[in-house]
């Protein structure tokens, strides 16, 4: 994102009313001519010529033709600075944010990419290992609870066998077709990839 940059000729006029408040050039002083600011200051006359068009634009000085540069006011010349030190906090402040809302929006598609990534990992793990299991806890409300696995005829239902089934804190392996099937249960299954939603629309 581009960052804003300040005029060379306005921190130059930064620069000389700083040297006013400082009292290093006095009220009623005559400056250099512009091309020895321009020398002084390290600037092209261009740059200095425009510095001191922003100061007289704004009452601190006034060119003087034939003399040079006369210092009219010390405190336009700390409202100027202040003024300008509040334009560039704000500048400042705005920059900040819009860094923070670039670096939230690289994060943001760094995270759909990864999530793009999680998707395709998983779906070449189901194509290797087709019979990994899948993890189903039936809707308490269910009317299919209380009943066995054989009465249920859950395979026939929904194509799932089911592998194991976790009631409170004993995992049963295998469980045969007399297993019930108890509210709050965690049910272990296999199947093809729409078996998971015949479950869920089995069991409510």
């Amino acid at each position: 994102m581009p960052k804003i940059r300040e005029p060379r000729y306005h921190r130059i006029a930064q620069e000389i009313a700083q040297h006013i408040v400082d009292n290093h050039f006095l009220v009623g002083q005559k400056l250099h001519a512009r091309s020895t600011l321009a020398a002084t200051f390290g600037v092209s006359a261009e740059t200095a010529r425009k510095a001191i068009s922003v100061l007289a634009d704004l009452g601190i000085v006034k060119p003087v033709h034939g003399s040079g540069v006369e210092v009219l006011s010390r405190e336009k010349a700390q409202y100027f600075l202040n003024s300008t030190k509040e334009s560039q906090d704000i500048q400042a402040t705005n920059q900040k944010i819009k860094d923070i809302l670039q670096t939230q929006s690289n994060n943001l598609n760094q995270l759909k990419d990864l999530l793009q990534t999680l998707q395709e990992q998983t779906v070449q793990i189901k194509q290797h290992s087709p019979m990994s299991p899948y993890e189903y806890i039936p809707n308490t409300a269910s009317d299919k609870l209380h009943q066995s696995i054989g009465k249920l005829n859950i395979w026939q239902n929904t194509g799932a066998t089911v592998v194991a089934i976790l009631h409170q804190n004993d995992l049963i392996l295998s469980p045969g077709p007399y297993a019930v099937i108890e509210p709050g249960d965690t049910v272990y299954f296999v199947g093809a990839d729409k078996s998971m939603q015949a479950m869920q629309q089995f069991f409510n």
